[in-house]
């Protein structure tokens, strides 16, 4: 059985169809799925399709996009959320200085808020990082320690994943691995430890070949698990056995 370990399910595309597409995706041997939260809405639909769902689990925060909109109350709100018992992980939570949606100081104030709200919770973090390595790693060093946490879709450098890794960190490996040109996230997904490697979806985005350029789905986390093998050299069986084993250990799901 796989886990997809990261997913936007509550996202409006589902909207007409989400029962078949997890009825899909239990038929495609996937039988845990983390459903993420990118901002408060967001965040109260995750937990109330976990709530409904069993093969679902929830985590809640505020993406750095929409860290802007973070009010005092929300934090609060995280917290009280994270005592359910099917909500599993804050995020996704993090920096983004490609877009800059959100002031960078924002970002990093709010970012460091819902870092201490995992370490007050228990929950490890689920973290987007893009083009603020720099900054992430002066954070994480100082405000992740002895925290558990994953990167989400990492697209670095082996050589930033190294780092993460040494931490005790986690990696999570999406669709663009099936990508001929990525070879960047080719090398990583042979890199990573196979007890620190996770495999997601990111549904709606980041579809994987050959659907590219349709909405992605659960599912198709298994096309993601067949060409991690491949590049790794391990029968689907292993690597579906190891990383599933990741997702319930990271996430403390029995």
């Amino acid at each position: 059985m796989l886990a997809d370990s990261h997913a936007h399910l509550d996202d409006e595309r589902f909207d007409a169809d989400r029962a078949e597409v997890l009825a899909r995706a239990a038929a495609a041997g996937i039988d845990l799925i983390i459903n993420i939260g990118a901002d408060m809405e967001s965040s109260a639909r995750s937990l109330a399709l976990a709530e409904q769902y069993p093969m679902l689990y929830a985590a809640v925060g505020m993406h750095p996009h929409d860290a802007k909109q973070m009010q005092e109350t929300d934090y609060h709100q995280l917290v009280q959320w994270a005592a359910h018992p099917k909500v599993v992980a804050i995020g996704e939570i993090g920096l983004d200085y490609h877009y800059d949606l959100s002031p960078r100081p924002v970002q990093k104030e709010v970012f460091l808020r819902q870092l201490d709200i995992a370490r007050q919770t228990g929950k490890p973090f689920i973290i987007h990082e893009r083009e603020s390595h720099g900054d992430m790693l002066d954070i994480i060093k100082l405000a992740g320690r002895g925290l558990d946490g994953v990167f989400h879709c990492f697209s670095g450098s082996v050589e930033t994943a190294r780092e993460y890794v040494k931490m005790g960190f986690y990696i999570s490996i999406a669709g663009p691995v099936t990508f001929p040109k990525s070879v960047k996230t080719k090398d990583v997904a042979k890199f990573v430890p196979l007890d620190r490697l996770l495999l997601e979806t990111d549904s709606p985005y980041l579809t994987p070949h050959p659907f590219r350029g349709r909405r992605n789905e659960p599912a198709h986390v298994r096309l993601v698990a067949e060409e991690v093998a491949a590049l790794r050299n391990l029968s689907l069986a292993q690597l579906a056995e190891s990383t599933s084993e990741n997702v319930r250990r990271l996430f403390k799901i029995a």
